[in-house]
């Protein structure tokens, strides 16, 4: 076994939070020791998450809106998919993105140990991998193990039964596909096979698509889908039994109840951290009743010299937390005040339209009995939204009624993940409607409706009626 020593910190995991917080380390004058089971860095996110999942999702996009583009007078022939020519250009952009980490992580003499680390002790990680065992030592040590997807209890192995990892593949484009989660993985597969060719099931076990958004916010993108797809809410699967020709899954719901078939079926519904058989159990690192390591806000656990970051500690489970939460770690560690204490944490569907949100939703704000005021712009009064062939949006923002400060926002349209930035830095600024009404927005833009939304809550909206004075 390789014994190696000296180690101010060792990062186990080289997702998002895991490189960004050994490239922060290292930057602050430490040294660092990188472990990563797989060969590429970059996590789920980066090679079988994120960044695939929005290439494809940019391809099925220009599909649909080639089709639309008929309302202009432009039309254009069936479009000839080339799925190998697809994956070769979403593998062109992930070894583009992981090359440059590689790059990046060596110019900061970072060393990477490519292999699963177990922890041994307080002070040690065994690394085993292709070219054996490791012994590591470190002084501190940054959790950042990730998640993985959940599976359904009692589901055969069957490789017609996929996670997300296996859908990204596009080995085959099922004639018929049902999506068991209606979450933003679920939605975002159905655009993608949908675009395809796959006929698209959707089984929400819960009232509504993407259940953590308010439902007006939902409702733009559900009318437009419910017309593509066949989607039953408040439903679950009660049985999967593959077939010779395919799968056949029993459901229970409020409306509808029965069997389907299916050549393939997707579960999407969540993910557990990876937390397990990890040895954490052998230096009594404290986890909660679902797995999740507990920290602080300076990213420590429970036991000394030991951080944790990212989707290992707990929901939200997304990379922009993480690699902030990355940086909170080594920065502790190098001996810097930092900590992790964002106002919100944006969430963002990348469907089409996208919907995005941020701060508190308002039946989170009814929940809470928080007295609010509530304005909601709709894109149909948006000039660029109109012209742009993107109407059926909405922007919608609450602000506290005693203190007049922002509470939360959310928008679905166009770019909407783009757009839901300025209302996180309003959050995070303490903004009221007021200030946000007069800071002056290009026009014409689908910003300037987040914009108008405010004018609707201070009184001085003229792109509609002003509401009626109470």
């Amino acid at each position: 076994m390789n014994e190696q020593s000296g180690f101010d910190v060792v990062v186990l995991g080289g997702g998002p939070g895991g490189y960004t917080a050994a490239f922060r380390a290292a930057d602050l004058g430490l040294s660092v020791c990188l472990v990563e089971q797989r060969e590429r860095l970059g996590g789920v996110c980066l090679n079988v998450g994120c960044i695939p999942s929005k290439t494809l999702l940019h391809a099925a996009e220009v599909i649909e809106e080639a089709a639309e583009l008929g309302e202009y007078g432009v039309t254009f022939g069936a479009p000839q998919i080339n799925v190998d020519a697809l994956l070769a250009r979403k593998n062109t952009v992930i070894d583009q993105l992981t090359s440059g980490l590689d790059t990046l992580c060596s110019k900061r003499k970072i060393t990477r140990l490519n292999g699963r680390g177990v922890v041994e002790d307080r002070s040690t990680v065994v690394v085993t991998g292709k070219d054996g065992e490791h012994r590591i030592q470190f002084k501190d040590i940054i959790i950042a193990t990730g998640s993985r997807p959940f599976s359904l209890p009692g589901v055969a192995d069957d490789p017609r039964i996929w996670d997300s990892t296996r859908a990204l593949e596009i080995n085959e484009i099922p004639k018929r596909l049902l999506i068991i989660g209606g979450g933003i993985i679920g939605l975002e597969m159905a655009q993608i096979y949908s675009a395809l060719g796959s006929e698209i099931t959707i089984i929400e076990m819960l009232d509504q698509l993407i259940p953590p958004a308010d439902k007006d916010l939902v409702q733009p993108l559900f009318m437009k889908l419910k017309n593509r797809y066949k989607i039953l809410t408040a439903t679950r699967v009660t049985g999967m039994v593959p077939g010779e020709n395919s799968v056949a899954v029993t459901f229970e719901g409020k409306k509808e109840s029965g069997t389907g078939e299916f050549d393939a079926v997707l579960v999407a519904v969540g993910r557990r951290p990876n937390s397990a058989e990890m040895g954490f159990d052998k230096v009594g690192l404290q986890l909660d009743e679902r797995g999740f390591v507990t920290v602080n806000d300076k990213q420590r656990t429970s036991v000394a010299h030991f951080y944790a970051i990212g989707d290992v500690v707990g929901e939200p489970m997304l990379a922009h937390k993480a690699v902030h939460e990355g940086k909170v770690a080594a920065e502790v560690i190098a001996g810097h005040v930092s900590v992790f204490c964002p106002m919100t944490i944006p969430s963002v569907a990348y469907t089409n339209p996208e919907i995005a949100w941020m701060g508190m939703t308002e039946k989170e704000a009814k929940g809470k009995k928080i007295d609010y005021d509530k304005g909601k712009f709709p894109w149909g009064a948006s000039g660029r939204a109109l012209s742009a062939g993107v109407s059926a949006g909405v922007c919608k923002v609450l602000f506290d009624k005693e203190s007049g400060r922002i509470l939360g926002a959310g928008i679905c349209g166009k770019n909407a993940g783009e757009l839901i930035h300025e209302a996180v830095l309003a959050l995070e600024m303490g903004a009221t409607a007021e200030d946000i009404s007069l800071t002056v927005h290009a026009h014409p833009t689908l910003a300037e409706t987040f914009a108008f939304a405010a004018e609707i809550v201070d009184g001085s909206i003229t792109d509609l009626l002003p509401p009626k004075k109470k």
